[in-house]
């Protein structure tokens, strides 16, 4: 069982060889680990030449800066150190091997300094989700985004709220705990009700974004699909301008699904590469249509590749049935190998269809700036308007709306009113917002929200 009682440390840098490598170090035996090594504790938050040595042997590691952060006033609220040192794999290994010998000490879990940080009150859940976010952020807008949350644009507010919350309980518990004193105004549940509406109001206009924050963050999905041989691997490599699929010219070339995260002129775009969808006997490549058209009907968007040589009628006919609930476009690859009239013929039947179509050679590119600038175009529309939002994830979406819920119910209750009702309503919106932020109920969600951070952080 770890406990905080542990003193954890961890690379925090990248992988190395390196030019630098910064290991840190967090909890109450940080200052006799950081002793051990250099052989004396920095003045606080000044950096100082450190000679590391090995606590057993006294050999000579490595020279680096030492850093010292004594608790509270550190990222994570406890005795923090920081080692910067050279990059080198030796000097890594052998640094983390000696503190790995000093008592109480031990290598940290992933997300473990982020989670200690928010154990110990210096960050909210809605902070350690912004800060995850940044760290995966692929896009300017994304980054923007995240770096907003972790400074607490949605957690100061929801703060704010819950306070304001407990202020409009307070006006109806007086009235409910002291019915008789002559010195409780008699209506206090009219106040306490106006503050909820206010709050209700505030909360709904948060909500009232279209989901522009998830979808910011997630980024839009393209799946690339269609018959085997039509090209998608080839356009999925054109997209990302490198080889990031096998293309080849015999069918069933591409058997699982293949997922690049790209950059599509600020927007976030995952592109999904899926294998050529038809009835096969091979029992790899059944498995291959199987998850193609699973990944393929959760995108927002379907690229059905056809080549330009295939009937009008097929294309048509194949999209509408393999995908009826997405967004779908027909792109018409190889079109440097049929003539000018089948294209023509091509549009013509096109024309009288609900799906756009694109007509491109990935060999050539004929068509493909066009192509690619009309779905950069889309992607833009996609995620929605340039103004920041506030709710980012779902997890957010979900205790905003059960705490706009309680306060719809709170604001409703009929004439004569039960204050006993309202204060439990206004219990329930204020428990929502704390949730939100991490003050109660928050254990189930904690090491989903911690799994996905890197060692170190």
């Amino acid at each position: 069982m770890q406990t905080s009682a542990d003193t954890i440390f961890a690379l925090s840098s990248g992988r190395p060889p390196a030019a630098i490598a910064v290991v840190r170090v967090s909890g109450p035996h940080a200052g006799a680990a950081v002793e051990a090594l250099i052989g004396k504790i920095p003045a606080p938050r000044h950096a100082a030449l450190a000679r590391v040595r090995d606590p057993a042997s006294g050999e000579l590691i490595d020279e680096g800066i030492a850093l010292w952060f004594p608790g509270p006033r550190s990222e994570t609220g406890e005795d923090t150190a920081e080692l910067q040192l050279h990059g080198g794999r030796a000097v890594i290994a052998a640094v983390l091997s000696a503190l790995a010998r000093v008592p109480g000490c031990r290598p940290a879990e992933a997300g473990e300094f982020t989670r200690r940080a928010f154990e110990n009150g210096r960050l909210d859940l809605t902070r350690v989700e912004g800060l995850a976010d940044l760290v995966g952020a692929d896009t300017d807008a994304q980054r923007r985004q995240a770096l907003r949350q972790m400074r607490g644009a949605l957690g100061d507010r929801a703060e704010s709220w819950r306070t304001q919350l407990i202020e409009a309980l307070a006006l109806v518990e007086a009235r409910i705990d002291f019915p008789d004193e002559g010195d409780v105004p008699e209506d206090l549940v009219a106040p306490a009700l106006a503050k909820a509406q206010e709050l209700h109001d505030e909360i709904a206009q948060a909500l009232a974004d279209q989901g522009r924050g998830e979808r910011l963050r997630d980024g839009l999905v393209v799946a690339i699909a269609g018959p085997p041989n039509a090209g998608k691997s080839s356009l999925l490599n054109r997209i990302a301008r490198r080889d990031a699929a096998i293309v080849s010219p015999f069918a069933g070339t591409t058997r699982d699904v293949i997922e690049i995260h790209l950059d599509l002129d600020g927007c976030p775009v995952t592109f999904l590469d899926t294998a050529g969808i038809r009835e096969s006997t091979d029992p790899v490549e059944q498995e291959g249509v199987r998850r193609a058209r699973e990944r393929a009907a959760g995108a927002d968007l379907v690229l059905w590749v056809m080549d330009a040589a295939t009937r009008g009628e097929i294309a048509v006919d194949a999209i509408t049935r393999e995908f009826p609930n997405n967004a779908k476009w027909i792109v018409w690859n190889k079109i440097d190998l049929v003539s000018t009239l089948r294209i023509k013929a091509l549009r013509s039947i096109i024309h009288k269809l609900d799906y756009p179509s694109y007509f491109i050679s990935v060999i050539t590119e004929a068509g493909f700036d066009s192509f690619l600038g009309t779905l950069a175009a889309h992607a833009r529309e996609f995620l929605g308007s340039s103004e920041p939002a506030l709710v980012t994830r779902a997890r957010h979406r979900y205790a905003l709306e059960n705490a706009l819920a309680a306060l719809e119910r709170a604001i409703n209750e009929p004439v004569p009113v039960r204050e006993d009702v309202v204060a439990e309503e206004l219990r329930l919106a204020g428990r929502a917002l704390g949730r939100l932020i991490g003050r109660v109920d928050v254990e189930d969600v904690l090491d989903v929200i911690f799994r996905d951070f890197c060692i170190g952080k």
